[in-house]
């Protein structure tokens, strides 16, 4: 610093300025929607659903939590976290909608009953079921004929229909014998 009196004399002297940035961030949330893989699995980085946060200076964002799964179907809140460099933080939530859109692999088994003493077999979808899987979880397996009787010996053509939680399905046709 100089100061200098009206007949122009000088004096300095040496002073610290401390600037300071007290203004936190403004966080700006939206809303997304993912899908979950072939594995059951989605993520989402901050800026997914960073909605044009800002800072007077430099914004930085980061969201918790970023991963989900199958047990995470539907809505979901998330929070973003803006930060700038001072350490001055502001947050918001964002709803993250995880969808699963994958159908089941429906996987058939060729079975044989034998009729009872009435003439009469039942089964169920579980019984021709051979195995079949989903990214999540299958939810039923169910069969479109469930009985049989003396005018069904032989074989017959029935459709296995898998569905999964989120209501994806699938079908695959079986043989069943009638003895």
């Amino acid at each position: 610093v100089t100061a200098t009196d009206a007949s122009g004399n000088l004096g300095t002297c040496t002073a610290q300025v401390t600037v300071e940035d007290n203004v936190p961030p403004v966080a700006v949330c939206q809303d997304v929607t993912v899908q979950l893989d072939a594995n059951g699995q989605a993520s989402i980085m901050a800026s997914d659903i960073d909605g044009g946060s800002t800072d007077n200076c430099s914004v930085f964002v980061s969201a918790n939590p970023t991963s989900f799964d199958c047990a995470d179907l539907g809505v979901n809140q998330v929070t973003l976290t803006a930060s700038d460099s001072s350490g001055n933080t502001d947050n918001c939530t964002a709803n993250v909608t995880v969808e699963d859109n994958i159908a089941p692999n429906a996987v058939c088994q060729n079975i044989t009953v034998q009729l009872d003493a009435n003439g009469n077999a039942t089964i169920t979808g579980a019984d021709v079921d051979g195995g079949s899987t989903d990214n999540c979880s299958v939810a039923s397996v169910t069969v479109d004929q469930t009985s049989f009787d003396c005018s069904s010996v032989g074989s017959n053509t029935v459709t296995l229909t898998v569905t999964d939680q989120s209501g994806n399905s699938s079908t695959c046709t079986a043989d069943v014998t009638v003895e």
